[in-house]
């Protein structure tokens, strides 16, 4: 009789946590290969190649991140793999929708390559709104349903991305009837977006298949949508002790997923990435339990990978090794595919694909990221910019004029409409010492020029330029002088894209992101250095914001409510329609 062949790895010692029942128990990980080969007994007799001594220490399955943007973190899909793989994050699923917005389908086409070449499982959504919102702005791409039938084929994409044209949906308009009807045709997942949407216009948003949302919502709507069976995915802004509490007041808690959706790099590096996530849903007073499934099976299930999100043997053999009590979820070993990819948060070996050799590697080493971008490149195409062009010009006569503007807030996305008296001489609106504005500038060689004020911060002498901003990435400058807001244009100009920040009219920060005017082709800690150094810059400037870079960046988001700004108008976005600069306009 023939004997076993040994297993390639035996973890012992540990207590696994089991995602199904949330209990606890002792028992040995076998691991052949990329699968887990038993959960037996401690002790129980099974030869082993290499052990892993897990003593003290919590077996959890790895990660899954059900709805997340690479080009968040400002990084390229290999050095955020080996960023967020020490956190546990085992899986992914990507939406591009942001260099896919700047490149097309060239552009998905090298995220998934560049993907394909790490430890860690990066799955594909295909954009479902390149533009965001047609008609109302200007992206450096478009993609017809055809364009998404065919790209929805490609291999590893398993889903339409956020169906975030979601008032168009609802409204039963051609272009995205087309894009949702040939992705129910190929069976996909449909990911959706709908903050706040609500009774007769949620059940036509849910009748299209749209099933799943990862907006922030009223306490009220969550719950409703949840009894609809609408799959809540909650990132950090959703976490709020209000939501936690009436998901929990519920007969049965309803399945839901934990998410980042948008994360910086030097965010991941301090805080965490779905481990950060999962510790905020446990201080919203959610049950640790609870959580460890919200980031694992329930994901796993949602992404049809029916071979993790539990440690069970002909699972797969991603598990994250957690010290001290489950709540703190804190990695101490990951592996991704049976392999030790990172210990204590720092990563210690990447793969670049099937049977390549392992490559040491710090936590913030770019792991042979693929450096030929192509058309990612060079892609900001705008005249110089100097103080003139931030000279906001007007047909309206002289005298003072009620303007449209955006107001802030500190913690979310949302931008409410209010109103400002600036005075008008000479065909110009004087807003310099009077107002913080906002001009966006169309990048891809296109007219289009809009200016607003902004409400919700006091700030020195300054401005931030940006090409991230979603999700047309076109040119955003806001600031509080013209010398200023040319300062810090220019020096995102000069990097092919990025973000800079100025005090006064001097440049005290700049995160230069010229693969696509989105992501960093440099080493993860440069990125991490330079996200900080403008997260600091804002903050001394007096930007307060939970998430800075968000808070900016969706400032031209067409689909996010309620008062947004692109390089065409000002957009009303619960109407979907432009408006004019004038408070008293239709």
């Amino acid at each position: 009789m023939t004997s076993p062949r040994p297993h390639d790895l035996r973890i012992s010692g540990g207590q696994v946590v089991s995602s199904f029942t949330g209990e606890r128990f002792a028992a040995d990980v076998l691991v052949r290969s990329d699968l887990i080969s038993g959960v037996l007994p401690p002790g129980t007799p099974a030869d082993a190649r290499e052990h892993l001594d897990a003593t003290g220490l919590l077996i959890a399955p790895g990660f899954v991140d059900a709805h997340m943007h690479i080009e968040s973190s400002f990084l390229t899909p290999q050095t955020f793999a080996a960023l967020t793989l020490a956190r546990g994050t085992t899986t992914v699923l990507a939406d591009p929708h942001e260099i896919v917005n700047v490149a097309g389908a060239a552009a998905m086409r090298w995220m998934i390559d560049a993907g394909a070449t790490t430890a860690q499982t990066q799955l594909w959504g295909v954009p479902s709104c390149v533009p965001a919102l047609e008609g109302l702005e200007h992206a450096g791409a478009r993609l017809t349903a055809d364009d998404i039938d065919e790209m929805l084929g490609w291999p590893g994409v398993i889903a339409l991305g956020e169906v975030m044209d979601y008032r168009a949906v609802v409204g039963g308009d051609p272009r995205m009837r087309d894009v949702v009807g040939v992705a129910r045709r190929r069976g996909m997942i449909l990911d959706g977006h709908c903050p706040n949407l609500s009774g007769a216009d949620l059940s036509a948003y849910l009748a299209t298949g749209v099933d799943s949302d990862h907006t922030k919502n009223r306490t009220e709507v969550v719950l409703e949508k949840a009894r609809l069976g609408m799959l809540m995915m909650l990132q950090e802004k959703c976490l709020l002790p209000e939501v936690a509490q009436a998901l929990l007041a519920l007969p049965q808690l309803p399945p839901f997923c934990l998410v980042t959706d948008d994360l910086a790099a030097d965010h991941i590096l301090a805080h965490g990435h779905l481990d950060h996530i999962a510790r905020v849903a446990v201080r919203a007073g959610l049950p640790a339990e609870a959580v460890l499934r919200a980031l694992t099976w329930n994901p796993a299930q949602r992404l049809r990978l029916y071979d993790r999100g539990v440690v069970a043997p002909g699972k797969r053999a991603d598990l994250v090794l957690l010290r001290g009590e489950l709540a703190a979820f804190d990695p101490a070993v990951v592996l991704a595919g049976g392999r030790v990819v990172a210990r204590d948060a720092v990563a210690v070996a990447e793969t670049a694909g099937p049977g390549t050799p392992v490559a040491e590697t710090g936590a913030l080493t770019d792991t042979g990221a693929l450096t030929d971008t192509g058309a990612l490149t060079d892609t900001v195409h705008v005249e110089p910019q100097d103080a003139d062009g931030f000279r906001w010009h007007t047909g309206l006569p002289d005298g003072t004029h009620r303007f449209r503007a955006l107001r802030l807030n500190p913690r979310d996305t949302y931008t409410e409409e209010d109103a400002l008296d600036l005075p008008v001489r000479d065909g110009e609106v004087d807003w310099e010492g009077r107002a913080t504005i906002v001009r966006v500038r169309n990048r891809y060689g296109r007219a289009g020029t809009v200016f607003a004020p902004l409400l919700g911060r006091t700030l020195t002498d300054g401005a931030l330029a940006t090409t991230y901003a979603h999700d047309s990435h076109n040119l955003v400058t806001l600031g509080t002088s013209r010398a200023a807001m040319a300062a810090a244009a220019r020096e995102v100009v000069a990097s092919g894209g990025g973000v800079a920040v100025a005090h006064g009219d001097r440049v005290v920060a700049s995160l230069p992101l010229p693969v696509g005017g989105v992501m960093s082709p440099a080493p993860a800690d440069e990125t991490v250095r330079r996200s900080q150094a403008v997260r600091d810059a804002l903050d001394a400037w007096g930007w307060d914001h939970l998430n800075p870079f968000m808070s900016v960046s969706t400032l031209t988001l067409a689909v996010s409510p309620s008062l947004k700004i692109t390089d065409r108008s000002l957009v009303d976005v619960v109407r979907r329609a432009p408006v004019g600069p004038l408070a008293d306009d239709a």
